[in-house]
């Protein structure tokens, strides 16, 4: 493939910025979704972020808990900031962020819209009072692919090997929520090709519903209908949004509270029942219990698989729906101090139906049996500029898993991060999501380090190595072996109104040869680059431009041919201080092979968010439209009542036609349009 070196040249002198600078979080979004190859629903975490922006959390009363939330705070920086409170008292001025150990320029500006100063008095809200004094928001949107899939049959031909229902995907939330204090809500939501029937019957295909509430004297949380479970570094059990590598070098240890409320269209990771956590002196305690049913595979009276995608369109995945019973029971026990802690975890499950492992010899270990545990401790201790945690697990037969990590403040322009884990081939644990390579922990040993440099205040460099090695085989990989994987970036942002960076990603992994004629395949090294430069300007106070070019090498094999990729895209927003803001990106890509595919977050309508992967030779452009409706038709009561509306378009296309997706999502077009419409009322 030849590289359009006019278009590079063009994208480079185009200096651009965004409405929002390009966040931590979509970088790790774009990482997690090339590892789980899997669409994320969980936007709990941008729910509470939005909820901060109209209330932000008092730093002067916020708990370790509620920092521990905060995204963009890591475990050293946290720990810095309650050492500082306690120390000096509470803050006057925001402006005091700036003398606090471990904290840069780039976490203060990504804070500063999510909290304030109030007075440091904690007042309690009676529950009476919290049931009044809150804010009502209801979501209605509907999306879908103008292009007909292979899965919708044609009128009047009825076959149940094909998609059921309409091609409209259709979500609603309503919730209603009192600051942090109290929250509850109900969940609807319809995927395309499920059939929907309103809410008679059995309503929309998946609801969710959800009472949440906090700060109830001894008791610090109270979950009951869904909810999430998140427990030491996740070698057991963590159901929210968690991330793995990324240029975001010192955020690698999982925190957060262990009980939160879920509200997300998903239809797997989370729990259905009740918990509690209570609070007594230096002790805390979790308890929670759930019961649900699983989609399944079964074999006879055995379960294959359980199924997450939670897709229930044709005759087939209706079949496998909620064949499988699951209870849950477990808990987390906490002994804290000032600067430590250490907790004992544990988590059960009991299934109707026993799980029956593969014949793949990669599967040998795989679980088996009607029943399954995991227990774990996990620890913290801070100690100046430098804290270390941990966790240590076992399964119900007993095999082990470790993961330990070190955050140092070096000097105030250099900060380090180590992570070691060494997870037995045989551990198995149903929902973890540790900071591993592997999307589950098991089968596994590594060692990461991570670093973080500003030599001055203009320029910033993050860089990791990650060393790991898997002992017995994994999917597609037919033997044991090893791997690493480097980045190394460049950040430099002059004044408020420019920012470039620019970072180089390099991995190798073993995987089994491509070779159709081999009986046994053979592992080859596989080995994948990415080189990303891209440039954010404000031209206007109203007018941001955004701009990035993506390069991509794959090569599978020491004499296999390089396959390579091209990405450029530039972005236009318009936000002026009226009610209207409107975004534009028009995207080319030409790639070799899906191998070399490229990955870009996208802009989309408010709690949704969109990470297609770009592969073969085509243009992607979309608009997002945002308007809010109240300022127009009643201006006076904007604030107490709003009603804000989305509108995006988006649209792939091709120089020919081609075929994209796979089994019944195939697509053989020259275009692919998708639609998204979305209203949120919200009134106080």
């Amino acid at each position: 493939m030849k590289t359009p070196f006019t278009i590079i040249l063009l994208l480079a002198a185009c200096i651009a910025r965004a409405q929002e600078r390009e966040t931590i979080s979509e970088q790790q979004l774009e990482n997690q979704t090339e590892v789980s190859n899997m669409d994320m629903e969980d936007d709990n975490s941008w729910q509470q972020l939005e909820a901060l922006r109209r209330h932000p959390l008092d730093l002067n009363t916020a708990t370790i808990t509620d920092l521990e939330g905060l995204p963009m705070l890591n475990a050293l920086q946290v720990a810095s900031f309650i050492r500082y409170r306690s120390l000096m008292g509470k803050l006057l001025d925001l402006h005091e962020l700036q003398a606090i150990p471990a904290w840069d320029a780039q976490t203060i500006r990504q804070l500063l819209p999510f909290v304030k100063l109030g007075t440091g008095s904690v007042t309690s809200t009676p529950i009476a009072q919290r049931f009044r004094n809150g804010e009502h928001s209801l979501l209605l949107r509907a999306a879908q692919t103008l292009e007909k899939v292979k899965g919708f049959q044609p009128p009047g031909s009825p076959d149940k090997a094909y998609y059921q229902g309409s091609p409209v995907r259709v979500f609603t939330r309503y919730k209603y929520a009192a600051n942090d204090l109290l929250q509850y809500g109900i969940t609807a939501d319809k995927d395309a090709g499920e059939i929907f029937k309103g809410f008679q019957q059995k309503g929309f295909d998946f609801c969710s519903y959800h009472l949440f509430a906090r700060k109830l004297g001894k008791i610090k949380a109270l979950a009951l209908g869904d909810y999430t479970v998140n427990m030491g570094q996740g070698l057991i059990h963590w159901q929210s949004l968690a991330f793995k590598k990324s240029s975001a070098v010192m955020q690698v240890k999982r925190q957060g509270p262990v009980l939160k409320p879920y509200s997300a269209a998903g239809e797997y990771y989370f729990h259905r029942g009740s918990g509690i956590t209570l609070q007594q002196k230096n002790w805390e305690a979790t308890l929670f219990a759930s019961f649900r049913k699983l989609d399944a595979n079964l074999s006879g009276d055995s379960v294959t698989s359980i199924l997450t995608t939670g897709y229930h369109r044709t005759q087939a995945e209706i079949n496998e729906r909620y064949n499988l019973d699951r209870f849950t029971a477990g808990g987390n026990i906490r002994y804290s101090r000032p600067g430590w802690h250490v907790g004992v975890n544990t988590v059960k499950y009991q299934f109707s139906h026993p799980f029956k492992r593969s014949a793949d010899p990669y599967d040998l270990f795989a679980i088996t049996g009607k029943r399954w545990s995991n227990h774990s401790v996990d620890y913290a201790f801070t100690h100046r500029n430098l804290h270390v945690y941990g966790e240590a697990a076992i399964d119900q037969q007993f095999n082990k898993a470790l993961l330990h990590g070190i955050l140092v403040s070096l000097d105030p322009k250099a900060d380090l991060s180590l992570v070691y884990r060494h997870i037995d081939k045989e551990y198995q644990a149903l929902q973890g999501n540790a900071f591993t390579e592997s999307y589950l922990p098991g089968n596994e040993q590594g060692l990461y380090a991570g670093l973080t440099l500003r030599p001055a205040p203009v320029w910033q460099i993050d860089a990791y190595g990650d060393f790991f090695r898997f002992p017995w085989l994994k999917y597609r990989v037919n033997a044991p072996g090893n791997g690493g994987d480097y980045l190394f970036q460049v950040m430099y942002k002059p004044n408020k109104t420019v920012e470039v960076t620019s970072r180089y990603r390099h991995e190798h992994k073993p995987a089994n040869s491509t070779d159709d004629e081999a009986v046994v395949k053979p592992i080859e090294r596989t080995v994948r680059q990415n080189w990303r430069t891209q440039v954010i300007f404000q031209t206007t106070p109203a007018i941001t431009l955004k701009s990035r070019v993506e390069l991509v090498w794959y090569q599978a094999g020491e004499a296999a041919h390089t396959e390579k990729g091209f990405s450029a895209f530039t972005e236009v927003f318009y936000t002026p201080k009226r009610s209207f803001t409107v975004n534009m990106r028009l995207h080319f890509f030409e790639t070799d092979s899906y191998n070399a595919r490229v990955y870009a977050y996208e802009q989309d309508v408010q709690y949704s968010f969109s990470i297609p992967p770009f592969s073969g030779k085509g243009l992607r452009y979309y608009i997002n439209c945002k308007q809010n409706l109240a300022a127009i038709l009643s201006p006076k009561r904007t604030g107490k009542v709003n009603c804000h509306l989305w509108l995006r378009f988006a649209q792939f296309l091709f120089p020919s036609k081609v075929l994209t997706g796979s089994g019944l999502d195939e697509l053989n077009s020259k275009q692919k349009t998708e639609l998204r419409v979305q209203l949120i009322f919200t009134t106080r």
